[in-house]
C-alpha cells in the first residue's frame, strides 16, 4: 500500500474518531456541565451538542426529574425518653444544576443527613403518643427546614413523608395493653349506657301505662258517677211527677181525701202488724196508735204538696 494513501486513511479515521468524541446528545430532563480546560464553561440542556475536541469535556451528569431517596432508620428519643426507630423518605428535585455541582460535593448525602438531625430534633419535642399523631406536622417541618438548607446547592425538596415509627417491644406491649384496657373501658360503658337507656325505657313505659290507666280508671268513676247522678235526677222527677199526679187527683176527685185516708189507715195497720209478727218484743212510741193522728199528718202534707 501506498504509504501516504494510509496516511491519508489514518488522518480521516482520526477526524471522524474526534467527531465523534466531539458530538454529545443530551437526554430530555437532564443536564451536561461542561468545562473547558477545567473551568466551567455552559450547561447542556436536551439535544445534540458539539464540544470542542481535547479541550471541552463533561464534568458532570445531573437529572433534573424529582428522586426519591430512602432516609436510613435511626433511633430518636421522645420528650417524655422513649427511644424510637423512625425512617422515611425524602422527595427532592435539581433546580441549579451548577449549585448542585459546584455548591456542594454529595446533595443526596448531605440532604439525607440533614432530614436525619432534623427529625432527631422534632421527634424530641413530642411524647410518644404525640409522634403518632403529629405526622402531619412532623414532614412538614422537616420539609421545610431541608428545603431551606438545600436552596444554595441548587436543590428543592418538596417533601418528606416518615415510613415507620417503632417503639421498644416493651412499650409496644405496655401500648397494647393500654388499647385493650381502653377497648374493654369503652364496651363496659357502653353495655351500661345500654341498660342505663333500657330501664329508662322500661320505667317511661310503666309510667305511661299507669298515667293511661289511671285516666281510664278516672273517666270511668266520671262517667259512673254521671250516670248515677242522671239515674237519681230521672228517679226524682218521676217520683214527684208521680206524687204531684196523685194529689191532684184526689184533690180534684170527690171523696179523694175520704179513700186516701182509708188507705193509709190500711198501710199503717199492715206495717205495725208486720212488725208485731217479727220479734216477740216491740218497742213504739206513744203515739204510734193514734192512727187517727198520723192520717191527719199525711193529708195535711198531701194538701201542702
Amino acid at each position: 500500500m501506498n504509504p501516504g494513501l494510509f496516511a491519508v486513511i489514518i488522518v480521516l479515521v482520526a477526524v471522524v474518531i474526534t467527531l465523534f468524541k466531539s458530538a454529545c446528545i443530551v437526554p430530555q430532563k437532564k443536564a451536561y456541565l461542561v468545562e473547558r480546560l477545567g473551568r466551567y464553561r455552559a450547561t447542556l440542556g436536551a439535544g445534540l451538542h458539539i464540544l470542542v475536541p481535547f479541550i471541552d469535556r463533561i464534568a458532570y451528569r445531573r437529572d433534573l426529574k424529582e428522586v426519591a431517596i430512602d432516609v436510613p432508620p435511626q433511633q430518636c428519643v421522645t420528650r417524655d425518653n422513649i427511644i424510637v426507630e423512625v425512617d422515611g423518605l425524602l422527595y427532592l428535585q435539581v433546580t441549579d444544576p451548577v449549585k448542585a455541582s459546584y455548591g456542594i460535593y454529595d446533595y443526596l448525602f448531605a440532604c439525607s443527613q440533614l432530614a436525619q438531625t432534623t427529625l432527631r430534633s422534632e421527634i424530641g419535642k413530642l411524647e410518644l403518643d404525640r409522634t403518632f399523631e403529629e405526622r402531619t406536622a412532623i414532614n412538614a417541618a422537616i420539609c421545610a427546614e431541608v428545603d431551606k438548607a438545600s436552596d444554595p446547592w441548587g436543590v428543592k425538596v418538596t417533601r418528606y413523608e416518615i415510613r415507620t415509627i417503632k417503639p421498644p417491644p416493651s412499650v409496644l406491649d405496655a401500648m397494647e395493653k393500654q388499647m385493650k384496657a381502653e377497648r374493654e373501658k369503652r364496651a363496659i360503658i357502653a353495655e351500661s349506657e345500654g341498660e342505663r337507656q333500657s330501664r329508662i325505657n322500661r320505667a317511661e313505659g310503666v309510667k305511661q301505662e299507669a298515667i293511661a290507666l289511671s285516666e281510664g280508671e278516672f273517666q270511668k268513676r266520671v262517667n259512673e258517677a254521671s250516670g248515677r247522678a242522671e239515674e237519681i235526677r230521672l228517679v226524682a222527677q218521676a217520683t214527684a211527677e208521680g206524687i204531684r199526679n196523685i194529689a191532684n187527683a184526689i184533690a180534684e176527685t170527690p171523696g179523694g181525701y175520704d179513700a186516701m185516708n182509708l188507705r193509709l189507715a190500711e198501710q199503717y195497720i199492715a206495717e205495725f202488724g208486720k212488725i208485731a209478727k217479727e220479734s216477740s218484743t216491740v218497742v213504739v212510741s206513744s203515739d204510734v196508735a193514734d192512727v187517727a193522728g198520723f192520717i191527719k199528718a199525711a193529708t195535711s202534707a198531701l194538701k201542702r204538696g
